[in-house]
């Protein structure tokens, strides 16, 4: 049964269509917009997804547009958009473009869906969420990016993989940022009720550790050409299922923080409550000194590039 009226996913490359293939097929909205500015693009994917609705018995209307206007109505905004890092490209490069790109989506969301919850998914997904609620200007509740929840899942990937376990019976948290300084958290880690903790050797843990950090340039390097869209998509479509349902999930995700953690005006990865409203709080969780040291290095990662895009106007009323 739909949960929404409207679902809007801004972007359609391999995110961004692989996402609304998985949201239409959850049924959990009675009408979803895949936004692009590639003429044909959003419109022949869209169609494409429409036409399996006989075959997987989803009853979602699904559409493509390039007028942002279709945003109009629009009870969840998913934001995929966005250009990945490229060879030659800076990181401060990436940012003033994927933050340019923003700008135009999250204006337009201000005008015509002001009442939305909205994902970011696009890269920085912490300075983005950041900026994106900015330039909304909608309460930090209601904008929120994913970043823990698909690195949580690789990390239980790794874990399940290590000890021969299925991965849904492993339970954990990856906080911080969506990054080279992301905090996976053995010490709140179990295998459904049993502590990380002794289960695995130093070494090995570590070697996990490492892995899920470079989690998606493994994948990137395998591929050749591109990056990870299955694992992402289905982080993303559990967040959605969340807002939708309104299921009060505990998940990590990068959200505003202004107080948790001792951290102030920060867009960063935590164990969330999330709802109908978006997040619904935030949880403080304890922990050791080196995962708190770790966590606060990340902090300072998003501050600094923070410090590229406040030199932007936000261009928020």
């Amino acid at each position: 049964m739909a949960g929404l009226q409207k679902i809007a996913v801004l972007g359609a490359g391999n995110i961004g269509g692989t996402l609304a293939q998985r949201l239409a097929e959850a049924d959990l909205a009675r009408e979803l917009v895949l936004l692009d500015i590639v003429d044909g693009l959003p419109q022949g994917k869209a169609l494409d997804i429409a036409e399996s609705a006989p075959i997987l018995g989803f009853s979602t209307k699904v559409t493509g547009s390039l007028n942002l206007e279709a945003l109009a109505g629009t009870d969840l905004v998913i934001e995929t958009a966005g250009l990945a890092r490229k060879p030659g490209m800076s990181r401060s490069d990436l940012l003033t473009k994927n933050a340019e790109i923003l700008r135009g989506h999250a204006a337009a969301v201000r005008k015509h869906a002001p009442h939305a919850v909205c994902i970011v998914v696009t890269n920085p997904v912490d300075v983005m969420s950041y900026w994106f609620r900015k330039v909304s200007g909608l309460p930090g509740a209601r904008v929120f990016g994913e970043s823990g929840s698909l690195d949580t899942a690789r990390f239980r990937t790794f874990v399940a993989e290590a000890l021969g376990v299925a991965p849904r019976d492993v339970v954990g948290f990856v906080l911080g940022t969506h990054g080279d300084t992301m905090v996976p958290i053995p010490s709140l880690t179990s295998v459904n009720g049993v502590p990380l903790t002794g289960l695995l050797p130093e070494p090995k843990l570590q070697a996990i550790l490492e892995r899920t950090r470079n989690g998606g340039g493994e994948i990137v390097n395998l591929l050749k050409a591109g990056s990870a869209y299955y694992a992402p998509t289905a982080s993303q479509a559990e967040l959605a299922r969340a807002v939708a349902l309104d299921e009060h999930r505990l998940l990590p995700v990068t959200a505003s923080l202004d107080g948790p953690y001792g951290l102030h005006d920060l867009y960063l990865g935590v164990p969330a409550q999330i709802g109908a409203a978006g997040v619904e709080r935030v949880f403080e969780v304890e922990l050791t000194a080196a995962e708190r040291s770790a966590f606060q290095a990340s902090a300072a990662a998003v501050r600094s590039d923070l410090e590229i895009l406040a030199q932007l106007p936000s261009g928020a009323s």
